[in-house]
């Protein structure tokens, strides 16, 4: 990969979302030509690069404050992460790009962001496409999963067993079963411990692996669990990961879903430089 005017390296932010961690880039002067899906596979590696679940690239927009791009440890580009979304409004602010309310552009659609003293929230794209009762046969066992659209495609599936599940085996299961082909699904398996509160371990599709945590996942199980589980109640939902905790704020109507907040801790790591 080689460089393009830019020998003194690329500036990046290492930051972390509730866990999900994130190489973040200003390109907003379109100053980096750089073929990002394989810088991402290369750069995300962990143990022999910086490592990171993702790379985020925030460019100019004219029709918001910015231009959010998302690519996974795999290459893939996504179109929406909400946790990276998260850490791209907190980078925005400190590098005077948004102010503490701001705009951005996703491929899933136009995001909005409110950037706190402690934490940072998002307004997500309205979810769609809700199933339930899909029955998954899997290695001799049927599975009953649910699924919604939360800026990704993501799968539920209950458990009572949560520490235990098989997540890296299952979830990579799911996550190409023909039913999700072409495109395949990210996989949630969620338990609901009390009222507003439900733990969520997730399989992330591009990462392929189970993440700390995953914005658009808590999304997903939050308003799957309010919405078919008596347990959970109404919303917020308290979604805990093993990265930390997430806070879900939604209206629902009918099996339709919107005005969807999601707020949380982001942290800034480190900053550095790529020399490609």
């Amino acid at each position: 990969m080689k460089s393009t005017g830019h020998d003194r390296g690329i500036a990046f932010t290492k930051m972390s979302g509730t866990g999900n961690d994130f190489i973040v880039i200003n390109n907003m002067q379109g100053t980096y030509a750089i073929d990002w899906s394989g810088f991402a596979a290369r750069y995300c590696t962990r143990r022999i690069s910086v490592g990171a679940d993702g790379v985020l690239i925030l460019e100019s927009s004219a029709e918001a404050d910015f231009n959010y791009r998302i690519f996974n440890a795999d290459g893939s580009e996504a179109e929406m992460c909400g946790n990276g979304a998260r850490c791209a409004g907190r980078f925005a602010f400190d590098q005077d790009i948004g102010g503490r309310s701001m705009r951005f552009k996703t491929l899933a659609g136009i995001i909005e962001a409110r950037v706190h003293t402690d934490d940072v929230s998002i307004k997500m794209t309205n979810p769609h496409d809700f199933r339930k009762d899909i029955a998954l046969d899997i290695d001799a066992h049927r599975y009953n999963l649910s699924f919604i659209n939360s800026g990704v495609p993501h799968a539920v599936l209950f458990t009572d067993r949560l520490s235990s599940i098989p997540i890296e085996e299952l979830g990579r299961s799911i996550r190409s079963h023909p039913y999700f082909s072409p495109a395949g699904t990210n996989v949630n398996f969620i338990q609901i411990t009390s009222e507003g509160h439900i733990s969520v371990r997730t399989y992330e599709r591009g990462v392929e692996a189970e993440t700390l945590a995953c914005g658009t996942g808590a999304v997903a199980s939050a308003i799957i669990s309010s919405h078919l589980q008596p347990a959970c109640g109404a919303p917020p939902v308290h979604v805990h990961m093993p990265g930390g905790d997430l806070r879900i704020d939604f209206a629902t109507h009918n099996a339709t879903f919107r005005d969807v907040w999601l707020s949380g801790k982001v942290d800034t790591v480190y900053t550095g430089s790529i020399v490609l």
